[in-house]
């Protein structure tokens, strides 16, 4: 048998450059890319070997945040539809621990990322070495253990020869859509150096079929039963039907049959704005058209949704006392949920197969109607939000919005992650295009937004992208300016300063929190967070990481502003510090409940009137059996 011998460092690039995945006939490289930032952990092991190889073989890309370059991969794998991926590798200790919260978000969102942490000595020649967690109790722990829980997959590659079994593992659960999540593979720095003699197969080309499961006979069968007996069936789209590039599907479905369709965040597009069945979203961040519908469903019919408690208002939304679930979902986990009937299969093979099983059924003409009268309401109250009477006065974050929806294409794709943008968002955003609205709301982490716009950038280069950042996201990570300018990776970023946590501000005042610590202003003399706003630049910040900043005071500014930003060859920061009086936000407010709970015993009026609300919400909280 023919060999070749590398280091294990080596031996991984070279097997990663020749994996795909394959869809419908379509390949892809599974890997694309490598992010890293080196340190004495992988610097001689994965950084010589990415030099060694080269760029042709695997493309190195530089950041300057470990967490920052995990959320550039999951904007890319995302956008990718999870076809392909990126692998990240980190030195040993804090940039590996750095990992952590980009893992999370990668795992709860579904979506591939590679991690390649470097790690401490497997031969423990001086104990401990540097950055070395020691456990007193178990000699063969490190930090690396902290990706666990947040990994699908985790090894520890001690020997040459262990890289062959972990490095397969790794790339079945990547390209598996029930499975994918971060994949981690931690590195000991002696072993990365190490050289093998690797049989010439383990760096043969293989392909790795992402499969689209049809829906059983049976539980097809129920399930179109279930739809034709229903007065007011409503489906949710949720993210498995952007993963499966089932828009089209979707579309033929409702078409047929009229029944309305409400998204989830991470399933907004999944119809145009304008189709007469898309009520908009669902959920605490939802449309009343939306929620009204859900409230008198008789049947939901969820595809490709997890129904995290946004989508359910905290089990409150679904209120009809005979209601049922249809759930077409890949996995088989999310399927069960609520008591539902579970169509195991892919989101696509799903829906044309019940399209097929319903042929002939629509819902009554009266209840077409209704929906349409609800989304022309609703759409009166976007209509609102986003009017600009006065061109020359401090715009509104939700006027911000308009002024963006007035000036991108159908091409377009919207970041946003966190703060009180995704509830904005959410209610309001015209979603043009399948991929045009990018949400992490999975894990809803502060500081994705510039990084994954750069991810999402590199997965479509002709693509204008925002990423629309608060003043609190902005000082979590504004860090990746440097690298889209490095790399010439042109996004535009569209950073809005309110001066606070405006979110958690406006839910702190709900619950009876009285905006505790969620203002960024100076220390008044009852030592409260109530003095004058803090006199921080975050345009000069953004100018000083060498991105074009464009300042815009009025709403006419920003129209002008967004617009050159969008007709830019370089990276550009489009800022706008909006109404004062808009930390309360603009938009309209939440149309459905979310459980977030209150002090029980408590002095403060505030407290006091917010227990007496949560209590007469949480009594309508159900289970549904």
């Amino acid at each position: 048998m023919s060999t070749r011998r590398l280091t294990v460092a080596q031996a991984l690039i070279e097997f990663l450059a020749v994996q795909h995945t394959e869809r419908d006939g379509r390949r892809h490289r599974l890997i694309n890319a490598c992010w890293g930032i080196f340190g004495h952990g992988n610097v001689a092991g994965i950084g010589q070997a990415l030099l060694e190889t080269g760029d042709a073989v695997m493309p190195y890309l530089q950041g300057r945040n470990e967490q920052a370059m995990v959320h550039a991969a999951v904007g890319f794998a995302r956008q990718s539809d999870r076809l392909a991926a990126q692998a990240v590798t980190t030195s040993i200790g804090p940039g590996a621990t750095n990992l952590v919260t980009g893992a999370a978000l990668a795992t709860i969102n579904r979506l591939p990322v590679l991690l390649l942490p470097g790690d401490a000595f497997a031969t423990r020649p001086a104990d401990p070495v540097l950055q070395q967690l020691e456990v007193p109790y178990a000699g063969d722990v490190s930090v690396n253990d902290v990706l666990r829980p947040v990994s699908r997959y985790f090894d520890r590659v001690t020997r040459p020869e262990a890289l062959i079994s972990a490095a397969l593992q790794a790339m079945r659960v990547l390209s598996d859509p029930v499975e994918t999540g971060a994949v981690t593979l931690a590195l000991p720095q002696d072993v990365q150096a190490e050289a093998y003699d690797w049989p010439e197969a383990f760096f043969a080309e293989r392909v790795w079929h992402v499969r689209r499961p049809a829906p059983d006979a049976a539980a097809l069968a129920a399930a179109a039963q279930a739809v034709r007996a229903a007065r007011r069936p409503l489906l949710i789209a949720g993210g498995g039907v952007h993963h499966s590039e089932a828009e089209d599907a979707l579309r033929a479905f409702i078409d047929a049959t009229g029944i309305p369709v409400a998204s989830t965040q991470a399933g907004k597009g999944s119809l145009r704005h304008d189709h007469p069945a898309d009520v908009g979203g669902i959920g605490h961040t939802g449309t009343a058209v939306a929620n009204d519908l859900a409230r008198t469903a008789d049947l939901v019919i969820g595809v490709g949704t997890r129904y995290s408690d946004f989508t359910t208002a905290s089990a409150t939304l679904f209120a009809d006392p005979a209601v049922r679930f249809v759930n077409l979902n890949i996995a088989d986990f999310d399927g069960h949920k609520l008591a539902a009937l579970s169509v195991a299969c892919d989101a696509r093979a799903g829906l044309e197969a019940l399209a097929d099983a319903l042929h002939g059924h629509r819902v009554p003409s009266e209840y077409e109607g209704e929906y349409a009268a609800g989304r022309a309401r609703w759409e009166e109250v976007v209509e609102r939000a986003y009017a600009t009477p006065d061109e020359a006065a401090r715009p509104t974050q939700t006027q911000v919005l308009g002024v963006l929806d007035g000036v991108v294409g159908d091409q377009d794709v919207v970041i946003n992650a966190a703060g009180s943008l995704p509830g904005d968002l959410h209610k309001l955003w015209r979603a043009r295009s399948p991929r045009q609205y990018h949400l992490e709301y999975g894990y809803s982490c502060m500081g994705y937004e510039i990084p994954a716009a750069i991810g999402v950038r590199l997965a479509a280069p002709n693509r204008p992208v925002w990423a629309l950042v608060g003043d609190g996201t902005y000082l979590m990570m504004p860090t990746e300016i440097v690298t889209a300018v490095q790399e010439g990776v042109n996004i535009n970023i569209v950073l809005i300063q309110n001066h606070g946590y405006a979110s958690i501000g406006g839910l702190s005042e709900a619950t009876g929190g009285e905006r505790f610590g969620t203002a960024y202003r100076f220390r008044a003399a009852d030592r409260t967070y109530t003095g004058r706003p803090l006199p921080v630049d975050l345009a000069a910040n953004a100018a000083s990481l060498g991105i074009e900043v464009l300042r815009a005071a009025t709403v006419g500014e920003l129209r002008t502003a967004v617009a050159t930003a969008r007709g830019s060859d370089r990276p550009t920061c489009v800022y706008v510090e909006t109404e004062t009086a808009d930390t309360v936000s603009s938009a309209p407010g939440a149309q459905a409940w979310w459980d977030v709970p209150v002090a029980e015993a408590a002095t403060r009026p505030a407290a006091i009137e917010a227990r007496k609300e949560y209590e007469r919400q949480v009594a309508t909280r159900r289970h549904h059996l």
